[in-house]
């Protein structure tokens, strides 16, 4: 049954709308440039919702103009085509309530940043840095499939494949809302490359997935951070092992550590170094906002602890089991080929859900 009382909230939503289109076009606000982008923000919520309205009271004239059709008119063809419009509008209102719902929760407003991904092998030896090539090369497929941008910043190979560490920043529309669910540790069951005897081992890796810091997001300050030059290691070039173009920063006060190697330019390695630390000490401060919406969320539990396993991998039977919401799919090959829409959109789904309840609009 239509909840006609979400129309009591349009007008003041409207009024919102309004104030803060004006409130960009300020000269005042413009020079702010942390107040502009995030009244930017808040615009396009708005805007969404504002749409979502309309198309809502539309679908309520249309059902109020077919009663009244029905009223006043004596032809079966017009009394046909009234009954249809009154169908369909009522079927189409309830999903579009559920949507208004939503837009109603405030989203999280790191969703809409770039991110920084890191995959770190875990238990398992060579075969767990094996893992973690695998799960690069499945979001790496993922993010060319979504047209975002990925960049690798800093690597550290396996002796027998795969990484035992590599960090990317990765560009797009709403990276980190979508990437974020798969931060954890991941789980693979299979044959080895190194066993001997066909045993099936288990081993592990672990993903973080962090929201990209903006420059107005921290302040850095040069006399709080250490720059090392070194010599760039691994394939690149004649300028490796040459030139002293990769860069390394320490911050001081946190002692955290970042650098970058993957650049021939060191300008251009010292630009990406200087993203990371910002978004590393940025995040320092977004793990306590995490670890206050885990206990509410299952769904983000992989963020608020880093160290829960959220996902297995189990090549003999071709399975691929989310443990956050008990979801098992049996495409194996294709999710690790970068396939995992599925899982992220029954995560949101999930977490949708979650939200709705937290509010209880």
């Amino acid at each position: 049954m239509a909840d006609y009382s979400l129309l009591e909230k349009f007008e003041s939503i409207q009024h919102r709308f309004d104030e803060v289109g004006q409130q960009i076009t300020d000269p005042a606000t413009m020079s702010d440039m942390k107040r502009y982008v995030k009244l930017n923000q808040e615009y396009r919520r708005l805007e969404s919702l504002v749409q979502a309205f309309k198309e809502y009271k539309n679908l309520i004239e249309n059902i109020e103009s077919g009663k009244q059709m029905l009223a006043e008119e004596s032809d079966p063809d017009i009394r046909e085509m009234a009954k249809e419009e009154i169908e369909q509008s009522e079927e189409a209102i309830p999903a579009k309530e559920q949507e208004i719902k939503l837009l109603l929760v405030p989203a999280d407003p790191e969703d809409s940043k770039n991110a920084i991904l890191e995959i770190r092998a875990g238990t398992g030896g060579d075969e767990a840095s094996i893992f973690a090539g695998d799960l690069f090369r499945m979001y790496s497929k993922y993010c060319e499939k979504k047209g975002w941008r990925m960049e690798v910043t800093t690597m550290n190979e396996g002796t027998s494949g795969g990484y035992k560490e590599i960090v990317a920043t990765v560009t797009g529309e709403n990276v980190y809302g979508i990437l974020k669910y798969e931060s954890g540790v991941h789980r693979v069951q299979r044959v080895p490359q190194t066993e001997t005897q066909g045993r099936v081992h288990t081993s592990a890796a672990s993903v973080a997935v962090l929201p990209e810091a903006e420059e107005f997001d921290i302040e850095l300050r040069n006399e709080d951070i250490r720059r090392d030059e070194f010599c760039s290691s691994g394939p690149g070039g004649q300028s490796v092992n040459t030139t002293y173009s990769a860069i390394r920063l320490t911050h001081i006060p946190t002692g955290i550590v970042v650098q970058c190697q993957d650049q021939k330019s060191k300008l251009k390695n010292l630009d990406k170094a200087m993203i990371e630390l910002r978004t590393r000490i940025y995040n320092m401060e977004h793990q306590k906002y995490l670890d206050e919406i885990a206990s509410k969320r299952k769904t983000m539990v992989s963020t608020g602890d880093r160290s829960a396993k959220i996902r297995t991998y189990n090549w003999p039977q071709g399975r691929v089991t989310d443990h956050r919401i008990n979801l098992t799919l049996y495409n194996l090959q294709a999710i690790i080929n970068g396939d995992i829409d599925e899982i992220i959109e029954k995560l949101q789904l999930e977490e949708n859900a979650e939200r709705l309840k937290e509010a209880e609009i």
